[in-house]
């Protein structure tokens, strides 16, 4: 596996070596020793799959602790736009924000740790999914405005389609960071 760091510290693309044969072809998506030897330790406790169409904006989302997540995210099918937000009120990239083309085909993946809001725009049809390395706690979500104008995130689709819930969460400014 390739691993490097994106643009804010903790933040990692995850390239697999796949291996191609006339059948198909085959690739490790999670292996711990590998993980470990990049200093990633890690326990998951959750798999979440969702399926959306092209045009869906999901996010930002993220819980506080003690039920924080860190997820390990990638495409099944499809192409995503990954966008993650640094909510870690002591951190030098604070408030910073990266986006990354999943790709199917490619089989990336990205490590999200805790202290990050994440969310995604699905550039085509795809099926998300990730690992997350504590349970789903509804009282412990929080999440941020995907479009708010603070954080300038270009999710490179027209007219998405956004869920009630993730069109009325707080903007930036006005989020509480437990982080």
């Amino acid at each position: 596996m390739e691993i490097k760091e994106l643009g804010i510290p903790g933040i990692l693309e995850i390239t697999p070596r796949i291996f191609p044969d006339p059948r198909g072809f085959f690739f490790e998506s999670y292996n711990e020793a590998a993980f470990a030897k990049h200093g990633l330790r890690m326990h998951f406790r959750q798999d979440n799959q969702s399926f959306s169409r092209a045009g869906t904006v999901r996010g930002l989302h993220f819980q506080h602790p003690p039920a924080a997540q860190g997820k390990l995210v990638r495409v099944l099918s499809g192409r995503a736009l990954d966008v993650v937000v640094d909510i870690r009120k002591g951190s030098a990239t604070f408030g910073q924000h990266l986006t990354i083309e999943l790709d199917a085909e490619r089989q990336n993946m990205v490590w999200v740790p805790e202290g990050f809001a994440h969310g995604f725009a699905a550039l085509t049809d795809v099926v998300f999914f990730y690992k997350c390395t504590d349970v789903y706690t509804p009282s412990q979500e929080g999440g941020l405005l995907w479009n708010d104008p603070a954080l300038g995130i270009n999710w490179q689709v027209s007219d998405p389609e956004v869920s009630v819930k993730d069109a009325i969460l707080p903007p930036f400014a006005e989020m509480i960071s437990y982080f």
